[in-house]
Formats: C-alpha cells, sequence, structure tokens
C-alpha cells in the first residue's frame, strides 16, 4: 500500500533529491555484519554517522567489527541504542531474533529497516505498532555496494516505507541511509516491500540463479551426450557465460547483441524462437504464482524449520553432478580464477 506523501513507485530520486541529515546525530544500529551488514556499517561510517553493531553473542562476526573500529555487541544491546535499526541477518533467521533480542529492545518510535523485504512481505515479522518500518535494498552483493563506495560511485537500490513511525520520520531516515551507503549517486527506487520481494525471488528463481544454472546443467549433460569432450562442453556452455553477462550487464540486451557476431547473434534468434514458447511462459508464470502466494517463502522456512533436510539433498546432489569435475579441470588451466 502507497503511503501517504510518496512517490508513485519507480520514481528515481538521486544525491540531489536527499541527504543524510535524518540521521546526523542519531545512532544507526546494524544488526548482523555479514555480506551487507558489513557494507552498509561501513559506508555509513564513512559518511560521517554513527554506527554501531550487533550479532549474536560470541560470533566471529562482532569480533571482526570490533576489529574494524566499531562498538559491537549482541543483538539487543545495539538495538537498544537505534534511532534506525537495520535487520541485516539472513532471511531464515531474522523471525526468531526479531522474537527473542531484537523487538523488545527497540525504543519507541524507532524506526526498523531491512535490505530485503522477505520477512515482511511474508508476514514472518510483524513489527510494533510504534516502529516505523523502511526497506532499503541495493541491487548487488555487499561487495560491490562497498567498492562502489569507495571508488565514489553507487549502486541503485530500492526503498520503500511500509510504516511512518508516529513522529513521522521513517521516509527521510530511508533516504538518508540510501544516501548514507552511497546507492543514491546512483539512484533510489521508490517501490514496495511486495515488489522488492517478488521480483527479487522470482528474478533468482527464473534468471539469475535457477534458470541460468538449468541451462548450464542441461546444455552441458546434452553435449557429452553427443559425443563432446567435458572440458568443451564445460567452457561453452558455463565459462564463457560471464563474457557475454559482462557485455549485457555492461550494454543492455541490444548492446550485447551488437557486440557479439553476426553468427552468434543469429543463432540467438533462432534459438530465442525455439525455446520460447507458451509452455515456458506457463513455467515462468507459475514460478511467480508461488512467490506472490507466499507458497515458496513458507516451503522455504519449513524446511528451514526442520532443519533444512530438503535444502542439503539438492545441495548435495548439485555438488555431485559431473559437470563440477570437469569445472575443476578447466578453472585449473586459469590460476587467476584459484582466488575468485
Amino acid at each position: 500500500m502507497a503511503q501517504e506523501g510518496a512517490a508513485p513507485e519507480g520514481t528515481i530520486l538521486h544525491a540531489k533529491d536527499v541527504s543524510t541529515d535524518a540521521l546526523r546525530g542519531r545512532t544507526i544500529a546494524v544488526l548482523g555484519y555479514g555480506n551487507q551488514g558489513r557494507a552498509h556499517a561501513l559506508n555509513l561510517r564513512d559518511s560521517g554517522l554513527t554506527v554501531v553493531v550487533g550479532g549474536r553473542a560470541g560470533s566471529e562476526k562482532v569480533e571482526l567489527a570490533k576489529r574494524e573500529g566499531f562498538e559491537a555487541g549482541t543483538l539487543a544491546e545495539a538495538a537498544a541504542r537505534a534511532d534506525l535499526a537495520i535487520v541485516a541477518l539472513p532471511d531464515q533467521a531474522q523471525p526468531s531474533a526479531w522474537g527473542k533480542w531484537i523487538e523488545d529492545a527497540l525504543p519507541a518510535g524507532a524506526v526498523v529497516g531491512f535490505v530485503h523485504g522477505f520477512a515482511i512481505r511474508f508476514g514472518f515479522i510483524a513489527p510494533r505498532a510504534d516502529l516505523g518500518v523502511v526497506l532499503v535494498a541495493p541491487k548487488g552483493p555487499g561487495a560491490t555496494l562497498r567498492a562502489r563506495y569507495e571508488e565514489g560511485l553507487g549502486i541503485p537500490a530500492l526503498f520503500a516505507v511500509e510504516r511512518e513511525n508516529a513522529a513521522r520520520t521513517a521516509r527521510a531516515v530511508a533516504l538518508a541511509w540510501g544516501a548514507g551507503i552511497g546507492c543514491a549517486r546512483s539512484g533510489l527506487i521508490e517501490a514496495s516491500f511486495a515488489a522488492e520481494a517478488e521480483s527479487d525471488l522470482f528474478g533468482e528463481q527464473a534468471v539469475l540463479c535457477g534458470g541460468l544454472l538449468a541451462l548450464v546443467h542441461e546444455s552441458y549433460a546434452l553435449l557429452v551426450e553427443a559425443g563432446y569432450s567435458p572440458e568443451v562442453a564445460y567452457i561453452e556452455c558455463c565459462h564463457e557465460v560471464k563474457q557475454v553477462a559482462d557485455l549485457l550487464y555492461a550494454r543492455g540486451p541490444d548492446g550485447m547483441r551488437r557486440a557479439i557476431s553476426d553468427t552468434a547473434e543469429f543463432g540467438a534468434f533462432v534459438a530465442e524462437q525455439a525455446l520460447v514458447d507458451e509452455h515456458l511462459r506457463a513455467k515462468l508464470r507459475a514460478l511467480l504464482a508461488d512467490v506472490r502466494s507466499g507458497a515458496f517463502a513458507r516451503r522455504f522456512m519449513d524446511d528451514y524449520g526442520r532443519g533444512h533436510p530438503e535444502f542439503t539433498a539438492w545441495r548435495r546432489a548439485a555438488s555431485g553432478h559431473p559437470i563440477e569435475a570437469a569445472s575443476a579441470r578447466v578453472r585449473a588451466l586459469m590460476p587467476w580464477l584459484r582466488d575468485a
């Protein structure tokens, strides 16, 4: 639901439109110091803001945060000091941590921020009525968020205000957070928790992780079955993905097509016509429906609650796929990949 006074979804704000003023003299508690949490904490501190870090008692991440110069303690200790509490824990760990350590510790009228809309959109967390609830979701991993900030750049982020706090500062705080991590240098895109969570899960499944790996695995297996060596199959169906993906990332679809050979471009059109049919569209619609209904989220959390037996079995089977042996042999030819 759109917030009163909010711009339409899709509105893009830039550095000239926002500032960190709403967080000056305030305390930001970053709860979780992993992939996203560490990047947010470092960028916000380097933007001149006051940051404390919270984690599980005895956590190695808490010790890392201390070594990197932060005041760091338990989740409850950090949350108790927060004007803005950024929940940067893994999706599956958030509901338990929220109930045990975070919610009751938060000061009245604080703003709680999420870097992914999962827990709010699918109802695993229902924050107290006095809390403002916002989202700032950088569209890239924490390492990229940090690297671009250090270069004086930023990556785009979605932002949303699910609920204002009594002081009606939540929107200003969200924008200040987006500015402080450097994302306003690129663009802050107005969205909603639902839009962020649903599109993110669908994109991961249909293209970025699920769809890509499915095409890689099936194409590799087909070439090997047809008599090509595993190394040739791996290079063609997996290794070279990055080269084309980099072009797609930097230039967009049309720019990528213009950068490849005429033979490759012609073949791309042939393959798209062959692969994209109503059956594929139906499969994609089913994935999106599964996400939007909450069924995927419940399945993931139910599996987590049982110790992740389904997830563990899938991981074990995937690690044993024949492509992994070919992967190791091909990557051994390129020593610069060893530390990637």
